[in-house]
């Protein structure tokens, strides 16, 4: 409550007058003690330098942070005297530099050594203070307690360094993985040279491709190749599955619409509910044929068609048009072709991650597609397997990350006589 001048308070109580005047320098006495207790308790860490370096002042927070007391710092220890030897070297190749050209450093990670010996983590802001003529008076220095943010970018730090030896992990993995669905060497067939390469367009994933070439009854042998559905996992499970029930099938009954009508049945029993699997494939019977050279009976499920490059320096695809998706329907159509391999001829097989992989055209990135790769083979042809496979490969090459799906191709060659 307010009295008017000279009235007394009450007994025992001095008269006072609550002058305006008296109340604004009440005012700025408790506005200094408040802003001087600011200082010293801040939720940081402040510190005064002269030019040299010399502390001048230094806050009570810094101080308990550090373990030291006033006396130890002021006008005996410089600011450098308090960095680590490697924050010292820091401090004068870049942050003193900087701080002469610029005025102000900001955001600087530095570590303190504290009484004890211990170090302190710390985010450091240094200003410096001129005078009216502007020639530098001395440097004002922020400290942040860094622990938490260091101990936050530490665990950081473990959690990648996990997740990259994971990441290696499951790349190993992968990659076995993908060994165990390929052939560890494809059969020697006399008379027949033959090559095959397998692309990976990711080794995050397992790829779904597959291949072989195997002997069946004496002076005949199979190949195959296709592509299951989907990557990973669930993937490898059907092409483990198709790859071997096709070298099953053929021995039961070599007849490649045979062998392509089991692996359906197989497929479609397995993998015929809520989350479906099936492949398209290429399955083919190689016997030597009297003319010289040899024969081969293909058979197709969906699968794109194969190249043949002939001896006289033409190429052309194989139709076998109205073959269905092997494992999506529980009759599927094969269909059939036959050719005979002479002197000189090369037959390609290729999965679509060839074709469908994306080329940078003037417009922009367009589809390789099945017309570009039958006018890469006449360019090739006449060639031989280990040729064909090589230019395959360096195309892939050429595509680089335009390649989302595995590839492989299988390529064998008859050898002209001597």
């Amino acid at each position: 409550m307010r009295r008017a001048p000279g009235e007394r308070a009450g007994d025992g109580e001095p008269a006072r007058d609550d002058t305006p005047a008296d109340e604004a320098a009440r005012f700025s006495a408790l506005l200094e003690d408040s802003v001087e207790d600011l200082y010293e308790h801040a939720p940081c860490g402040y510190l005064s330098t002269l030019l040299d370096g010399r502390i001048a002042k230094v806050n009570t927070t810094l101080l308990d942070w550090l373990g030291y007391r006033r006396d130890d710092l002021v006008g005996r220890m410089a600011f450098t005297d308090l960095l680590t030897v490697g924050g010292r070297l820091y401090h004068e190749t870049h942050f003193a530099p900087l701080l002469r050209m610029q005025g102000e450093v900001s955001g600087i990670a530095l570590e303190l050594r504290a009484a004890d010996g211990s170090r302190l983590p710390v985010m450091v802001t240094s200003t410096v203070k001129t005078g009216g003529d502007g020639q530098p008076l001395l440097i004002r220095t922020t400290v942040f307690d860094a622990r938490d943010r260091r101990a936050y970018e530490t665990e950081l730090l473990r959690a990648r360094q996990e997740a990259d030896r994971e990441r290696d992990r499951l790349k190993l993995l992968n990659t076995t993985l993908q060994k165990t669905l390929l052939p560890p060497a494809l059969a020697n067939v006399p008379g027949l040279d033959v090559a095959a390469h397998y692309h990976i367009a990711s080794v995050d994933e397992v790829g779904g491709d597959f291949y072989d070439l195997f002997p069946l009854a004496a002076g005949a042998w199979g190949l195959f190749l296709g592509d299951v559905c989907g990557k990973g996992a669930a993937a490898a499970a059907v092409t483990s599955l198709a790859r071997y029930t096709l070298r099953a099938a053929a021995v039961y009954d070599p007849d490649p619409a045979a062998v392509l009508r089991n692996l359906n049945t197989v497929l479609h029993h397995e993998y015929h509910g809520p989350d479906p699997r099936f492949c398209t494939v290429l399955f083919g019977r190689l016997t030597p044929d009297s003319r010289g050279g040899f024969r081969i009976t293909l058979a197709s499920g969906g699968h794109p068609p194969a190249l043949l490059l002939r001896a006289d320096g033409t190429a052309d695809h194989l139709p076998t048009p109205g073959g269905q998706l092997v494992g999506a329907f529980a009759d599927a159509h094969i269909a059939t072709t036959a050719v005979h391999l002479a002197p000189g001829d090369t037959l390609l097989l290729y999965t679509d991650g060839l074709t469908e992989a994306r080329t940078t055209t003037p417009g922009g990135e367009d589809r390789y597609g099945d017309d570009a790769l039958l006018d890469f083979a006449r360019a090739l042809a006449p060639t031989t397997a280990s040729a064909t496979v090589d230019a395959i490969r360096d195309l892939l090459d050429t595509f680089g990350t335009g390649v989302d799906d595995d590839t492989a191709v299988l390529a064998i060659h008859v050898p002209r006589t001597p």
